[in-house]
């Protein structure tokens, strides 16, 4: 979260797609002073934001960005979000077109404990990147860091920016990341 605050502008209009129950944003608007909007398909979080004070959007975040015009937004963030939609590409694409930037945060599966996890003992990882079994999971398309850099270069997504998190998410990796790192952010612009 810190990293993120630290790459939003203040005063800034924001989105965060996917926001839960809006501490991010609540975080962003108190030290930052932007202009956020949340939305999530989950109306118990859509109203934990409500009661923290924050404008959230209860419904489909690509129905909501579609009837946006273009950038729209200074900054379009998905902290935790493309790895359970089902179209994690259309969702980056549309938010370029609303937003000057987008932030991306996901859970980096290429992260070592969950290549040891799953080689050695044939289950989903669990860990300090993947903290809930399977039946407590929501539906993900688990991403790597090479997979997201391979995706970006492939629809010609400039990265102005990114962070490798080790598996506590707090400390910086600079060392093989796809292997090192358990949380991955990045910046993309057009």
């Amino acid at each position: 979260m810190q990293i993120i605050a630290d790459w939003v502008e203040p005063g800034s209009r924001v989105l965060d797609l996917g926001c839960g129950r809006g501490v991010l944003l609540e975080y962003l608007v108190h030290t930052k002073q932007v202009h956020a909007v949340g939305v999530d398909l989950d109306f118990d979080k859509i109203s934990a934001c409500v009661r923290r004070g924050l404008t959230a959007y209860q419904g489909d975040m690509m129905a909501l960005m579609r009837a946006l015009p273009e950038n729209h937004f200074d900054r379009v963030i998905c902290s935790r979000t493309l790895e359970e939609l089902p179209d994690p590409g259309a969702i980056i694409e549309q938010a370029l077109r609303i937003g000057r930037t987008v932030t991306v945060g996901f859970v980096n599966h290429g992260y070592w404990k969950n290549r040891t996890a799953a080689f050695f003992r044939g289950r989903k990882p669990r860990n300090s990147v993947y903290t809930t079994a399977w039946y407590e999971s929501r539906p993900s398309n688990p991403a790597t860091i090479a997979d997201f850099e391979d995706f970006c270069a492939l629809r010609e997504l400039r990265i102005a920016r990114s962070a490798h998190l080790h598996g506590d998410w707090k400390t910086t990796c600079r060392f093989a990341p796809n292997l090192f790192a358990g949380y991955a952010l990045y910046d993309l612009t057009r």
